[in-house]
Order: C-alpha cells, then structure tokens, then sequence
C-alpha cells in the first residue's frame, strides 16, 4: 500500500495539468487500481502507481476520468462545474467545493 497521503479529497475541485480540463474528485485511491491494461494504453506519460488516482467528474462531459495525482493541481476558480453526475456525489455546492451525500450538516 502506498504511503503517500492523497493530496486532493473528494468534493475538491481540480484542473488536469495535461489535458486543461476541471473537474471535481469523487473518489481517491490511494494507488493505482486500475489493470496493467488499461495502464498501457491510457496512462500514456506512465505515472507511478504507488501514488494516490482519482476518479473526476470532467467539466462540461458526460464522463470521468481516472487520473494520477502527479497530473492534477488545486482550481483555484471556485465555479461550479456542469456534469449529470453531480447530484449521485454530492449534495451542495459550498465555499468552493462540493459536500460529499451523507456527511453531516
């Protein structure tokens, strides 16, 4: 297991440093769990794996991304982000971040 602590949690909005997109966190491993597979193919820079992935719903898509620590940075926009998913996550928009479902008031 990995012992790097994560450096985003989820409800955080992010920026992805390759690809220039948005997105907000809502899920974090805290190593690769993907297969080698999928690796080969889509994690083209090849991040190590023994650092903290993300599951990110993108800004303005239908879908989400699965992304290595090293490629993402804080959004410092504070903006909400348009995706179809957000209300199966989070249930409110607060201070610059979404409110993970089932955390306390």
């Amino acid at each position: 297991m990995s012992e790097h602590l994560p450096q985003f949690h989820v409800g955080q909005l992010i920026h992805h440093r390759r690809f220039n997109y948005r997105g907000v966190i809502v899920g974090v491993d805290p190593e690769f769990h993907g297969t080698e597979a999928w690796y080969q193919l889509m994690a083209t820079s090849r991040p190590p794996k023994d650092r903290p992935w993300y599951h990110v719903l993108v800004h303005n898509a239908g879908h989400r991304t699965y992304v290595a620590e090293r490629n993402l940075e804080p959004d410092p926009s504070g903006e909400q982000i348009e995706h179809p998913e957000l209300g199966v996550f989070f249930k409110s928009f607060s201070g610059g971040g979404y409110v993970p479902r089932g955390d306390a008031e």
